[in-house]
């Protein structure tokens, strides 16, 4: 996956070079559109019930292709961000699960 995920980084970064926006990419404006679009994403489910969210990949082809759209939009944004603050996600990814199972041993209770 991690080659996966450095193909996609390179790729995003000649793209935004081939088109000359590296002006516009800041960290800031990267977190910007990352929110906008977590928003546009967040909007394809506000409505659904918990249940109606569990299936809407299955049971609504158009909904289906709308919320891997914003998937896509919210991945890149943020693979991009990870580039442009020179962190590596899937290494803090870890590191953050490590901690994370250090608070919240096997049989832990989330809190509310």
């Amino acid at each position: 996956m991690t080659d996966d995920l450095d193909a996609l980084r390179d790729r995003l970064l000649r793209f935004v070079s081939d088109r000359d926006w590296e002006r516009f990419h800041t960290p800031k404006n990267l977190a910007m559109a990352l929110a906008g679009e977590v928003g546009e994403l967040l909007a394809e489910l506000q409505w659904l019930t918990p249940e109606e969210s569990v299936t809407v990949m299955a049971a609504d082809p158009d909904a289906a292709a709308r919320i891997r759209s914003e998937v896509a939009d919210v991945t890149n944004y943020l693979v991009h961000l990870a580039a442009a603050l020179d962190i590596d996600l899937v290494a803090n990814a870890h590191h953050k699960l490590d901690e994370v199972e250090l608070r919240y041993p096997p049989g832990a209770q989330p809190r509310a």
